[in-house]
């Protein structure tokens, strides 16, 4: 679970970046590094973006985000355990 958590804040950091690069300066990166906005690898990889930011959306609702609250959590939350 670890791994996926860090795909996924991984795979949100890239897409933030790439649109502040296309807001700021109208370079969308990762399209120019996969062939083109359009290319089949460019569009796995903004659909990889679109489910990290889903899995995103669970995190913020999470408590810390790394071990959801469980008996070992020391986090200090006030979250029901």
């Amino acid at each position: 679970m670890k791994a996926v958590r860090f795909i996924s804040m991984l795979l949100m950091v890239v897409g933030s970046l790439n649109w502040g690069l296309v807001g700021f300066f109208q370079y969308d990166l990762v399209g120019d590094f996969f062939g083109g906005m359009s290319s089949g690898m460019a569009r796995f990889i903004f659909g990889l973006v679109g489910v990290a930011g889903l899995y995103g959306i669970g995190l913020l609702f999470n408590c810390c985000g790394r071990c959801h609250c469980g008996p070992h959590c020391g986090c200090g939350c006030k979250k029901e355990k």
